[in-house]
């Protein structure tokens, strides 16, 4: 070990998993091949039995924190940025994993240095059970960040906070993980800090992210998301990349549609109809895709009453 390499901090906000995931994820960051890191494991006033779990790790580079009340997941998330000492910095959920190389491949990547706004990986996805459904390779070759900006607006890229390793610096001046409904907060703060600071794109798989679709598919959770994928595109237009207007106008289309996606899981009809009424007041109905006569009345009806269509 070279005593000049970065120390990086492990970030783990955790709630009532002590039976379940947080040992396994725990796990996977003290199995780390990178030899100076620290963990900062911080407890949101669990039910269980958490902290007689953490207490069992005889473990120094471990720093637990138990909350006195449940301070909510972005406090927790603030919680954990706020312990940390790293010049780099990961937030990891607490039913999320990390490949044993995962840093040591992005401190290589970097050459050490602490220059880098953020480095980023190829994400696995898992069910509930923790098995692979899909691999997704990080596809980007180029580490410019309006190319970063396009490949996201466009869908070819996605944005995962167990792959992605802050520089500590630039996320805590971009103001942490913050987005307008703390949803798409991790994409906010990579659309701010790339088009600051140097970013690395690595493609390798080197982390494990746990879907939970079911978030996303109530009416309230889709006019969120919207609300949190419409504030990332105007973030992005602000910052005047090339050819601003057509990314802009790719953007709201494909959003539009994520968003429509969200919306259209919906179970009750009713709450469905109104999700896809809400939607209209982030993408106007000239962005949804198909030509379904439903879907365009929906939009027709919404942007009326919303607002006016761009």
């Amino acid at each position: 070990m070279n005593a000049d390499w970065p120390l990086v901090t492990i970030g783990i906000p955790t709630y009532n998993r002590a039976e379940a995931t947080l040992p396994i994820t725990l796990e996977s960051a003290l199995d780390q091949d990178y030899p100076n890191i620290e963990i900062v494991v911080s407890d949101n006033c669990s039910s269980d039995n958490t902290e007689q779990v953490i207490s069992g790790y005889k473990d120094t580079r471990i720093n637990y924190i138990r909350q006195n009340v449940n301070i909510g997941p972005t406090n927790n998330y603030k919680a954990c940025l706020d312990n940390c000492r790293g010049d780099y910095f990961l937030l990891l959920h607490d039913d999320d994993l990390i490949d044993r190389d995962f840093i040591s491949s992005c401190m290589a990547g970097v050459g050490h240095r602490t220059t880098f706004g953020l480095i980023r990986t190829g994400t696995r996805m898992m069910d509930a059970a923790g098995k692979t459904i899909t691999e997704k390779p990080n596809t980007m070759s180029s580490n410019e960040p309006e190319d970063l900006y396009r490949s996201w607006l466009t869908g070819d890229t996605s944005f995962y906070l167990c792959s992605t390793l802050y520089n500590t610096k630039a996320l805590r001046a971009a103001g942490g993980f913050k987005s307008k409904n703390n949803l798409f907060e991790d994409g906010i703060a990579i659309i701010k800090i790339s088009h600051q600071w140097p970013i690395l794109n690595i493609p390798e798989l080197k982390a494990s992210f746990r879907q939970h679709e079911e978030q996303r598919t109530h009416a309230a959770a889709a006019k969120r998301w919207s609300e949190d994928f419409k504030q990332a595109i105007d973030l992005i237009y602000s910052y005047n990349p090339k050819d601003r207007d057509n990314l802009y106008r790719i953007g709201m289309e494909r959003y539009a549609k994520v968003s429509l996606h969200f919306a259209r899981k919906i179970k009750n009809p009713i709450q469905r109809v109104i999700a896809m009424f809400c939607l209209c007041n982030h993408f106007p109905y000239t962005y949804w895709p198909g030509k379904s006569l439903k879907l365009f009345l929906i939009g027709y009806l919404g942007t009326k009453f919303y607002g006016k269509s761009v």
